[in-house]
């Protein structure tokens, strides 16, 4: 069946599986997997373990895995985080689909969650192909617009060259620069991990395997949603407050 979501929104079983009386759990469940990792359990069988104690389903496990994250890995990626006022000047690299989809979630009323190490990340997935919704435009435009106020003149967006519509979405970025005059550039990759891990500009994402290897980076979607999406339904699965 084809995909005809026009919004980037919530799952219909969301209301349900992140309730506020399932919170207590979920972040319990945070505690003990990110314990698990910190001992060197293997990420698939410890969240089986945290998941199947706390009778979890697939998508509230799937919250779990995106927002835990090891002592190690917590230390390192705060280490090496730039704080948003000091991005000023200095050349950014976009992972393209890892905002862009974050900040079209957060706008159309998707739940956002917010992890350990401080990042807020979506459950959203594109299985292969990216289609443009109702937010898409918007959400690059506010993404233009906040880097213009925290002082970012250039920034190179990185897209997954396999994905479907790669191409397209190339285009709208181009268009919606040349408008604003914003230097931007958009690449095409086969792996734009690989070169966000290896970039010396400030990187943009919030995945975890770029955040543990990449040598600098900002938490860019969270300080949009923060500042910019005060309506954005976010879920504190940090056990911060």
């Amino acid at each position: 069946m084809p995909d005809k979501r026009t919004h980037r929104g919530p799952h219909p079983a969301d209301a349900k599986l992140f309730a506020a009386d399932r919170i207590c759990d979920l972040r319990a469940a945070i505690a003990d997997f990110s314990l698990l990792l910190t001992k060197g359990y293997a990420e698939k069988s410890a969240l089986k373990l945290v998941g199947d104690k706390l009778s979890l389903t697939e998508r509230q496990r799937l919250a779990i895995m995106r927002s835990a994250c090891s002592d190690e890995q917590l230390g390192s990626r705060n280490q090496r985080c730039v704080a948003i006022e000091n991005v000023a000047g200095q050349p950014i690299a976009i992972d393209g689909y890892n905002v862009l989809i974050t900040i079209e979630a957060a706008m159309s009323g998707g739940v956002i969650f917010k992890g350990r190490d401080g990042c807020f990340r979506d459950l959203a997935s594109i299985h292969g192909t990216y289609r443009k919704v109702t937010e898409t435009i918007p959400a690059v435009r506010l993404i233009g617009e906040f880097l213009g106020e925290i002082g970012v003149a250039e920034a190179l967006w990185l897209l997954d060259s396999p994905v479907s519509n790669s191409g397209r979405l190339k285009t709208l970025i181009g268009e919606l620069s040349r408008e604003s005059n914003w230097n931007w550039e958009t690449e095409l990759l086969l792996s734009p991990d690989a070169a966000l891990k290896k970039t010396a500009a400030v990187v943009v994402s919030s995945d975890s395997v770029v955040l543990d290897r990449c040598k600098r980076w900002v938490n860019l979607a969270t300080e949009i949603i923060k500042k910019k999406l005060a309506s954005a339904r976010v879920i504190d699965l940090s056990g911060s407050g």
